[in-house]
């Protein structure tokens, strides 16, 4: 059974936010049929963006590391960090100060399999190769080549859970209980209810 009050932490990051895309990426999600339960306009500290990141601890950091250095190791470089976890704090410093660099909107969005369809509809981590339809695809051109080449985090606008116990673990560190708000809209009957009676008068 899908759980209809499933929850996904969605940031719109600085370089969103400046190119005056938030309206466009919040009506992305609610023409989904997601419920908008919280949302916060914020200047992130760098402590805030770094324990943001370590959501994931140190396995995070080794992860992120490997598939750091198995990219440059695919264009037939080497990584210029000794570890994966050298690599992985290298990223971490990156993503971070990119977060920390101007105000976001961090929101929470509720409803049936909401950490994976907004995963979907956000599109892949680079722009570049994101879908079209999707909202990296559609507004936003940087690579991991661009990125790579400025030594900077690539800017892909959006921060969307990636699972649902990442997003668990998220929401708290953006959101504390009572700024989740819990209510009913109309589209949640036709979305959930199991039939259509009652539409009609």
């Amino acid at each position: 059974m899908a759980n209809k009050k499933e929850r996904t932490l969605v940031i719109i990051k600085p370089d969103g936010v400046q190119r005056s895309l938030m309206g466009e990426i919040l009506g992305r999600y609610e023409r989904l049929g997601l419920k908008l339960i919280a949302a916060k306009f914020v200047l992130p500290t760098p402590e805030k963006a770094t324990e943001h990141y370590m959501v994931g601890g140190e396995e995070w950091l080794e992860n992120v590391g490997k598939k750091a250095a198995a990219a440059y190791e695919k264009k037939g470089l080497k990584s210029p960090y000794a570890t994966s976890r050298e690599n992985g704090m290298a990223i971490l410093k990156s993503n971070a100060s990119y977060l920390a660099s101007g105000p976001v909107l961090a929101m929470v969005w509720q409803g049936a399999h909401s950490v994976e369809v907004v995963r979907k509809i956000t599109g892949s981590t680079e722009p570049r190769t994101s879908d079209i339809g999707t909202i990296r695809g559609d507004y936003m051109l940087d690579s991991y080549q661009m990125a790579d080449t400025d030594e900077r985090s690539i800017r892909n606008l959006i921060h969307a859970s990636g699972e649902v116990d990442e997003a668990e673990k998220e929401i708290p560190i953006w959101f504390n209980d009572d700024e989740l708000i819990e209510y009913r809209i109309a589209q949640e009957r036709i979305l959930y209810d199991a039939d259509f009676g009652g539409i009609l008068e």
